[in-house]
């Protein structure tokens, strides 16, 4: 893997360039964990922080936070730690996710509504740009600044909205018609809700969250 980093103290900004190759999924997921603490990090003020207590947070070893992290540049300073805010911006470009992305949300019920509401994807340069349902009832409501649409739309709104990230709050039932119908209107991640085991081409990405297989995992690793 061929990175090319500058090197400066945990206030510089080294120019990070794209790497010729995939991050593996281990390093991947990893940094999204850094990330995502790093950003709450800064949310409450922090302008520095420990790989410890980055280990603490996402209960990955410290060594191991300090090798992945070194990998890419120098970004901390013994004593001292990382620059949240440099932090930040530096593995956002690792992860290729500075900038704007826009999400839209299928399924207006409790879950769809908390969704399109809660801040979780704009603090990391995402946005929800539609909310869409097959319920007459639900269409025309709004929630914040949109109104919910048909799913009949959806291509439409796909195409002039750039979307490529879809999340499905539906039943499970209905979870593979809707995926297939993403699919072809050019959407390449799902981010799926239901219990459904979808089936999409290689080239989509399917991420299923369930709450029910993260207990179990957490459980596993308390009895252990």
């Amino acid at each position: 893997m061929s990175y090319t980093v500058g090197r400066g103290t945990e206030n510089a900004q080294p120019d990070v360039e794209r790497p010729s190759e995939k991050l593996s999924l281990g390093v991947a997921a990893r940094l999204s964990r850094y990330l995502q603490v790093l950003t709450q990090a800064r949310k409450i003020g922090k302008d520095t922080i420990s790989s410890q207590e980055l280990a603490d947070y996402t209960h990955v070893n410290s060594t191991q936070i300090r090798r992945d992290l070194s990998g890419f540049g120098k970004f901390g300073k013994r004593g001292v730690g990382y620059n949240v805010e440099s932090l930040v911006t530096q593995i956002r470009k690792i992860l290729r996710t500075s900038g704007q992305h826009n999400i839209a949300v299928f399924g207006a019920g409790h879950l769809g509504i908390a969704i399109a509401n809660s801040d979780i994807f704009a603090d990391h340069g995402f946005r929800v740009v539609a909310v869409f349902d097959v319920d007459a009832e639900k269409v025309g409501r709004r929630i914040g600044p949109l109104t919910v649409r048909h799913n009949a739309e959806l291509r439409a709104v796909i195409e002039d909205e750039e979307i490529v990230v879809a999340v499905l709050a539906v039943p499970s039932q209905a979870a593979q018609t809707l995926a297939d119908e993403l699919v072809d209107a050019g959407v390449k991640i799902i981010f799926n809700y239901s219990d459904a085991l979808l089936q999409v081409p290689p080239e989509v990405t399917v991420h299923t969250s369930s709450p029910a297989v993260d207990l179990l995992y957490a459980l596993y690793f308390y009895l252990t």
